[in-house]
């Protein structure tokens, strides 16, 4: 396969609560983009009173979460104290470092649609044992496009650059396309992929729709999309991650060993990951397969 060229595969259905989504990444064959290490696109999910969404409390490690919603509201509670409520074009980014515990909880919303994406960032050696921080951004920069504009979640595009932090050089945009065709100017380092969050997307002669990742590589300086819609997707690209990775359940680790450390203090409910101030019990989770307490 060369650097450049187009490779698309299926998300699988997963549910995270009781909301179906589509999880794009990991997939079998591909375990990053960049530092990319998951994304889930969430919904879009009726709410009414007998379908609320919500996530209980429960770790993370070794990661980044970034939030962006396209419909709805979410309310973000963590173990620093932190309780954000998220809408539409307001980015939520939290650093776990050496672990955080958080909820994503039902505002009040009875009704109308809830519809997002769940992204997650492997931190690098450097910070991914440091200190866990949450940070909101409610005003994104935005770029123009021929037929459409973009916004900035994550990295630069060009000399439009977005607030957040990132441990790592990578990139993230919201795409909003009209019908017609865009040129987006990529960075020739940087590894990128795709995912149709509505409508309809062609790349180098495909048809992106949503339920789909495409790869689109390394080595390029631009990419040429085109929509007979309008049309929504989110660009995510980075350095490639040269660091090797073992994820379990909502821990991004090095080794089976440090996941397993992280789990026994879960479930012994020691100092390493604190309490949420929440109305949900905290999620349980039984053993990793291979883990054995040293205890």
């Amino acid at each position: 396969m060369s650097e450049s060229e187009l490779v698309v595969t299926d998300a699988r259905a997963a549910l995270v609560g009781e909301l179906s989504v589509r999880r794009a990444l990991p997939t079998r064959g591909r375990r990053t983009v960049g530092a990319w290490c998951f994304i889930d696109h969430m919904g879009p999910a009726t709410l009414s009173p007998d379908n609320l969404f919500g996530v209980a409390p429960h770790p993370h490690i070794g990661l980044q979460t970034v939030t962006w919603l396209f419909d709805g509201a979410l309310v973000h509670r963590d173990s620093l104290g932190s309780e954000q409520l998220i809408r539409p074009g307001q980015l939520n980014l939290m650093t776990s470092g050496a672990g955080i515990v958080h909820s994503e909880e039902n505002p009040g919303l009875t009704s109308g649609e809830l519809h997002g994406a769940q992204l997650w960032v492997a931190l690098p050696t450097k910070t991914r044992d440091g200190v866990a921080a949450f940070a909101h951004h409610t005003d994104l920069p935005r770029f123009e496009l021929t037929n459409g504009e973009g916004v900035v979640l994550v990295g630069s595009i060009n000399d439009v650059r977005s607030p957040a932090r990132h441990d790592s050089d990578l990139v993230g945009l919201e795409l909003t396309l009209r019908p017609g065709q865009n040129v987006i100017p990529l960075e020739p380092t940087f590894e990128y992929a795709m995912v149709v969050i509505r409508g309809a997307v062609g790349v180098k002669g495909e048809t992106i729709k949503p339920g789909h990742l495409a790869y689109l590589g390394l080595g390029r300086d631009e990419i040429n999309v085109s929509t007979t819609e309008n049309s929504v997707a989110l660009l995510l690209g980075g350095v490639p991650f040269e660091e090797s990775i073992v994820m379990w359940w909502n821990f991004v680790a090095r080794s089976q060993e440090e996941i397993s450390s992280a789990y026994e203090s879960w479930a012994k409910s020691d100092e390493r990951f604190g309490p949420v101030d929440s109305k949900l019990s905290r999620i349980e989770v039984g053993a990793p397969p291979w883990f054995r307490s040293n205890r």
